[in-house]
């Protein structure tokens, strides 16, 4: 009986491995280029068009400061720059470990599988958050 040989085996863990760390590796850039080029220094970022014609925010609007503030690990200040952008970089790192735990695995993909309705729903919540953060009560949630 022979022993199989190591080298192919690895070779598809790694292939399947490449498009996760790929993703974590790009991201990982873009985290560390945050946290060092500080969003909060005027001139380091386009400004938002939205705001800038409007004075209107949108729901991306202190996404970066957030992203800054959780690279260097404060979540409060992070949660005050945009709430739902921390929310959604929670959801991402679930769903990022899920695909990774699967691509080991079985070598599959992201694991979900959005409909229409998901789209929906998201919209929904992102406009409801847009709204709020722009009214008066809301204000908790502006950058």
């Amino acid at each position: 009986m022979s022993v199989p040989a190591r080298g192919p085996r690895r070779a598809r863990t790694a292939a399947r491995l490449a498009a996760p760390l790929g993703v974590a590796a790009g991201l990982g850039a873009a985290v560390a280029w945050v946290a060092v080029v500080d969003p909060n220094r005027p001139g380091r970022y386009p400004a938002c068009p939205l705001l800038r014609w409007t004075g209107l925010y949108c729901p991306g609007c202190g996404g970066l400061r957030g992203l800054h503030a959780l690279a260097h690990g404060d979540v409060v200040t992070a949660l005050g720059a945009n709430a739902l952008a921390v929310a959604g970089y929670a959801v991402f790192a679930v769903l990022w470990g899920a695909w990774l735990v699967r691509a080991v695995r079985t070598g599959g993909g992201m694991p979900v599988d959005l409909r229409a309705k998901h789209w929906w729903v998201l919209a929904g919540i992102v406009l409801a958050f847009t709204t709020v953060r722009n009214l008066p009560f809301g204000a908790v949630l502006a950058p």
